[in-house]
C-alpha cells in the first residue's frame, strides 16, 4: 500500500478537518484498489470502523463509491468515475495518440484503431483504414460487444475478476457470429491467457472474414480503459503475423505510455 500522497509544495492547514483529510485518503485508497473493506480502511487511517463506515456512507451518498451488496466491499462509484474520464477527454487521448496510430498503420498497412471501454461494450473512438484494396473497414463511431472484441479483451483483461463478473451477470453471452464466446466460464479462461501473453487475439467473432490484435494501454495513476487495435483480414492473419503485429503493439504502447505519464 502507498504512502497518502502530499504535495511537498503546500504547508499542513492551520486548522486541518480530519474527517475531510480521511475522506480523501479514503478516495486516493479506491485509486490504488479495485475495492476496499471496512477493516482495511480503518486500519488505513488509523480510526475506529464506525468512523471509517460514516466515511464511506457520507462518500456513498455523494456518489463517490458504491457497496457491494454480497461482498460488502467498497468500489469505486460513478461519480469517481466521471471525474477519471474527464481527466482524460482533458489529456485528449485521440489527438495525442493519432501520430502513434499513423505509424502503425504504415508499418503494417492494416486498418489500426483506438477503443475505449464503456460498461460491457467497447466504443471505438478513432482509426486509419488500410491503404490496401482488401481491407478491413473503420469502425470509428461503432459500438460492440467487448468480448466479442479483441479491443474490448485487451482492455477486460486489466479488471479483477470481481469487476468482470459484474459487469457479466450471466453465464450466457451474446454471439456477434457464431465463432463469438458465448460462455462467461470461456471468456474468464481467454481473459487469464491474455494477462499470461499480453495481448488479445480474436479470429472473426466480431465479423466473418476480420481478424485482429489487440493491446491494452494501463495506467497506474487514473483507469485508463483504452487500447490499440489492428484489424486484418483473416487470409492475411497468420501465426507468425500474430508475433509481429503484437511486438508493433508493445512498442506503441510505450510510447502512448510516455505521452501520459502511465505506467505500463
Amino acid at each position: 500500500m502507498q504512502k497518502p500522497i502530499i504535495d511537498p509544495n503546500s504547508s499542513r492547514p492551520q486548522y486541518p478537518i480530519a474527517s475531510v483529510d480521511n475522506a480523501l485518503r479514503l478516495i486516493l485508497l479506491l485509486g490504488e484498489r479495485s475495492e476496499v473493506r471496512l477493516t482495511d480502511a480503518s486500519a488505513y487511517l488509523g480510526v475506529a470502523s464506525s468512523t471509517a463506515h460514516r466515511l464511506f456512507a457520507m462518500l456513498s451518498y455523494r456518489g463517490f463509491v458504491r457497496q457491494d451488496p454480497q461482498t460488502k466491499v467498497y468500489q469505486s462509484g460513478a461519480a469517481l468515475t466521471n471525474i477519471a474520464f474527464s481527466l482524460l477527454n482533458k489529456l485528449d487521448v485521440r489527438t495525442r495518440a493519432r501520430p502513434i496510430l499513423e505509424r502503425l498503420n504504415e508499418q503494417v498497412e492494416e486498418t489500426v484503431h483506438l477503443g475505449v471501454l464503456d460498461g460491457s461494450m467497447v466504443r471505438f473512438v478513432d482509426a486509419i483504414e488500410s491503404p490496401r484494396p482488401v481491407r478491413v473497414a473503420s469502425r470509428m463511431g461503432k459500438s460492440m460487444y467487448a468480448h466479442c472484441t479483441s479491443t474490448g479483451r485487451a482492455i477486460l483483461a486489466q479488471l479483477a475478476d470481481e469487476e468482470i463478473l459484474r459487469l457479466y451477470p450471466n453465464q450466457d453471452l451474446p454471439q456477434m457470429t457464431e465463432y463469438s464466446i458465448s460462455d462467461r466460464n470461456v471468456l474468464m479462461e481467454e481473459l487469464g491467457r491474455i494477462r499470461q501473453r499480453g495481448y488479445a487475439v480474436q479470429r472473426e467473432e466480431s465479423e466473418e472474414g476480420v481478424s485482429s490484435v489487440s493491446m491494452a494501454i494501463t495506467s497506474n495513476l487514473i483507469p485508463s480503459r483504452f487500447a490499440i487495435n489492428i484489424a486484418v483480414p483473416t487470409t492475411r492473419m497468420t501465426a507468425a503475423r500474430i508475433k509481429d503485429i503484437a511486438t508493433m503493439l508493445a512498442s506503441a504502447g510505450e510510447e502512448m505510455s510516455s505521452f501520459f505519464g502511465l505506467s505500463l
